[in-house]
């Protein structure tokens, strides 16, 4: 027993020794603009992913009430997490009481409480991608399977998970390289991409039944598949990433009644944000003939069905952006938050736009800014 107590001692001491060796970084406060007379909305965070590799995934929060921005609230709040968020977030989601991030090359996903970002629990995917939620479950897909370029992949799932206990409860095969999904009418829509195994992408979207949670179909819509976002009347929006040569990124419309590609709008996108009968999408296609990017901010309205305009940003500070990263509108105020990820090392910036495009505040954020959700207030 002596002997196990000092066992214990020393274990205690090695992790202090051990978190002495990383520096805790401090939670940094910026005034950004005036408090908000919003009593809807608390604010926001923002995932900023961090390179691959470098483990450097932090969250920042932006506390509409006061007007400040918070940069690198986890650490801080959370001090016993000594590698803190891990390695590359890919996507956040507020559900019930609950914080979602998932950190994708780190194979796990963050559950946080949703008012002061503190860790409550966590579990295990393998090169989880995005999350989704439905009756009391979490949805998740997963590429499952290694981080690399493999032309013998293997096909992807996503996994359901208990929002109580957070366990997997079941798990279903989708196509290849799955990436982010949408619920209704009892079914979970799946974007598959293929992307490891480039050339040859997965091109279709799975249909996969909540109840038996099987695969019911497979929809082909295009190569390289991406965002799903989900309109007020049923209809599906889905990206295609093309193949950065000369397949072009594009966007295209299902309809979950049928499950019919109806629709292609014939525009890039990279994001796309519904906010009322307007989606919301920027572009930055890459192309590998000329090593550039392609820039344009576009509003598509979804009820009268047409682009209503290819530059939401109308002040000339879309100059300012070099490489637009995420997307979101806010549920009340309409204002348009875009992100900048720089170089993709070094600190990225948010900026603030007014509903008709002008700019109204910038902000330093973590490196590689990219995925937003809003705080509701009680």
């Amino acid at each position: 027993m002596k002997e196990q107590v000092l066992y214990f001692l020393l274990l205690l001491v090695l992790f202090a020794a051990c978190r002495g060796e990383i520096p805790l970084i401090q939670e940094e406060e910026e005034n950004v603009s005036p408090p908000s007379g919003d009593k809807t909305v608390a604010g926001f965070y923002l995932l900023n992913e961090g390179n691959m590799g470098s483990n450097k995934a932090s969250l920042d929060y932006f506390d509409s009430s006061k007007g400040q921005y918070h940069r690198n609230i986890y650490a801080e709040r959370n001090p016993s997490i000594v590698k803190e968020l891990g390695d590359v977030g890919n996507d956040i989601a507020v559900y019930g009481s609950k914080l979602y991030a998932v950190i994708n090359c780190s194979n796990y996903v963050e559950v946080m409480d949703a008012r002061t970002a503190k860790h409550i629990g966590s579990f295990e995917v393998q090169n989880c991608r995005y999350i989704t939620f439905g009756k009391g479950k979490a949805y998740v897909s997963s590429y499952a399977g290694p981080v690399q370029i493999d032309p013998n992949a293997r096909p992807g799932k996503v996994v359901e998970v208990d929002t109580v206990n957070f366990q997997i409860q079941r798990e279903v095969t989708v196509g290849y390289q799955p990436e982010e999904m949408v619920i209704t009418d009892g079914k979970l829509y799946v974007a598959n991409s293929g992307g490891y195994r480039v050339p040859n992408y997965d091109k279709t979207i799975s249909v996969i039944d909540l109840a038996s949670f099987t695969e019911t179909k497979k929809i082909n819509v295009a190569i390289n598949l991406h965002r799903m976002r989900l309109d007020n009347y049923g209809n599906i929006y889905v990206t295609s990433r093309g193949d950065y040569y000369d397949v072009h990124s594009n966007v295209y419309v299902i309809n979950s009644k049928t499950d019919l590609v109806t629709s292609v709008l014939d525009f890039p996108a990279n994001e796309l944000w519904v906010h009322g009968d307007s989606l919301y999408a920027y572009s930055s296609e890459f192309s590998k003939y000329t090593n550039e990017y392609t820039v344009n901010y576009t509003i598509y309205d979804v009820k009268k069905r047409k682009v209503m305009t290819k530059n939401f940003i109308t002040d000339g500070s879309d100059k300012e952006i070099d490489i637009p990263y995420a997307l979101a509108v806010h549920p009340v105020t309409s204002e348009i938050f875009v992100s900048d990820a720089k170089d993709y090392v070094t600190p990225g910036r948010l900026y603030c736009f007014s509903p008709d495009g002008k700019q109204k505040w910038t902000v330093t954020t973590g490196d590689i800014p990219a995925h937003i959700v809003f705080l509701m207030n009680k």
